[in-house]
């Protein structure tokens, strides 16, 4: 039973250690051995998936890049299965802590910058002023544009993590309210298969989202 609202996102088990997180690699023990080995529907339609995502990437950045699709790819469905996986029954939901979020934004942000500022010096002076600038407004600008790019890894790990636990705290919320004598048990349970498939939308569009947007900011690398 729940002690609060959010006990169901507590990541802390025990006070010496926490399987809260092995939530992240289970689904690589509960997949079986035939989905790596025997085609199948599942596998053409990840397939088919893999080579429509590949080539949107692949758009986005440019011909200079085009090499680098392998890791929007893998973020995608890394984010993607853990999305998936929060929303079974008792399963907790890495994606829905800063923790988890931080931890893929921040580091692949600093790689690009440090990659841009140390290789492409120039590009990236020239991302800091937009083309058409006044002369009196490039200052502003300079200050704008650096405060957007310092601010970008915390916009997408708040991004995936509240949209993935507003959904969550919901149904957590007409959960609690169902009771066995509540005359409203029907539209209670309605509302709530409806919120389940929301949420199932919300997992495939945030994963697509944050590898969409971290492969913008590559692209500013050209």
């Amino acid at each position: 039973m729940m002690t609060n609202l959010f006990s169901a996102f507590d990541p802390v088990t025990s006070k010496t250690l926490s399987l809260n997180w092995l939530s992240m690699t289970m689904i690589i023990l509960i997949t079986p051995i035939n989905f790596w080995m025997i085609p199948s529907k599942i596998t053409i339609m990840k397939n088919k998936l893999m080579s429509l995502l590949t080539q949107e990437f692949k758009t986005l950045l440019g011909p200079s890049l085009k090499g680098f699709t392998m890791m929007p790819m893998a973020l995608f469905i890394f984010i993607l299965i853990n999305n998936m996986m929060g929303l079974l029954p008792y399963i907790f939901t890495s994606s829905s802590h800063m923790t988890f979020t931080l931890t893929l934004a921040l580091p692949m942000w600093m790689g690009l910058m440090l990659y841009g500022w140390i290789n492409q010096m120039n590009n990236m002076f020239s991302h800091l002023v937009p083309v058409g600038t006044p002369s009196m407004l490039m200052p502003f600008m300079v200050i704008i544009e650096t405060l957007s790019n310092l601010i970008r890894p915390g916009a997408l790990a708040v991004r995936l993590m509240a949209n993935m636990i507003a959904g969550h705290l919901l149904m957590s919320l007409l959960g609690n309210s169902i009771s066995p004598t509540n005359m409203s048990l029907l539209p209670i349970m309605l509302v709530q298969a409806m919120l389940m498939t929301f949420e199932t939308a919300v997992a495939m569009i945030q994963a697509y989202v944050f590898s969409i947007l971290m492969t913008l900011y590559t692209s500013e690398l050209n």
